[in-house]
């Protein structure tokens, strides 16, 4: 297939998916937010399949995985082990892409030592924006610019969702 071709069919998808990440950030309700970090996630496997990327289909595969068991409260401290040790080796082992094809697996790291350790909407949504700013850099290089444009609005989106949640809480006290 065609490059250019792929590109386009690879950013229409995570355009898709991008739907779901906004939404994860919007609700505030960790089981929700949790299940649309899955569908995001799953999206895009497909995409990163288009930009012949196969440490983010590891990466995603990983992501998927590892949202459901925590939206099903089956993520253990091993489970999360499991998921950094093999996010690590998989990432390392299928990488092309130097050190721009690290970052995947940095964010998989921190997000499951997240999923794992928070467990209110306010430290969660706050991984979610780290983890949105590290996959920014990522998109940008592989040149999935309809992800980066998403993941900046998420980012966005989140910010303003947590100082709304953070102001509720203060005006309620």
């Amino acid at each position: 297939m065609d490059l250019a071709f792929n590109i386009l069919i690879g950013n229409a998808v995570s355009l898709v998916s991008g739907v779901f990440l906004i939404l994860s950030m919007w609700v505030n309700d960790e089981k929700k937010a949790y299940f649309y970090q899955f569908l995001n996630a799953f999206i895009l496997i497909i995409s990163s399949v288009f930009f012949f990327s196969l440490t983010g289909v590891v990466a995603m595969t990983i992501a998927a995985s590892r949202n459901l068991m925590v939206y099903y409260d089956r993520l253990t401290f091993g489970w999360t082990m499991f998921f950094i040790a093999i996010s690590v080796v998989l990432g390392v082992m299928v990488n092309t892409l130097g050190l721009v094809g690290l970052l995947p697996i940095i964010a998989i790291v921190q997000i499951s030592l997240s999923n794992y350790y928070l467990k209110t909407i306010k430290p969660i949504k706050t991984s979610f924006i780290v983890n949105s700013l590290i996959f920014i850099v990522y998109f940008l290089a592989i040149e999935d610019f309809s992800s980066a444009a998403i993941e900046s609005i998420t980012v966005m989106f989140g910010l303003v969702s947590l100082f709304r949640l953070i102001r509720s809480e203060s005006s309620q006290k």
